[in-house]
């Protein structure tokens, strides 16, 4: 069963990336381990950020 469930998430993570969903419970994992002194953004907050990262114009040539 452990194994079915690391499968699975490893799937949801997989697709994720691939349609452009950012990552959330790996930047929450990041930050706590390498930066614990800054605050965390809320889910809300990383999403836009990431979104507006993504489609920022003169980022990308498409």
């Amino acid at each position: 069963m452990r194994l079915l469930r690391r499968g699975w998430a490893w799937a949801v993570r997989t697709a994720r990336l691939m349609i452009g969903v950012p990552d959330y419970d790996t930047y929450v994992a990041h930050m706590r381990l390498k930066h614990p002194e800054r605050p965390v953004m809320s889910y809300a907050e990383f999403f836009n950020e990431r979104m507006a990262a993504r489609y920022r114009a003169g980022g990308r040539c498409c």
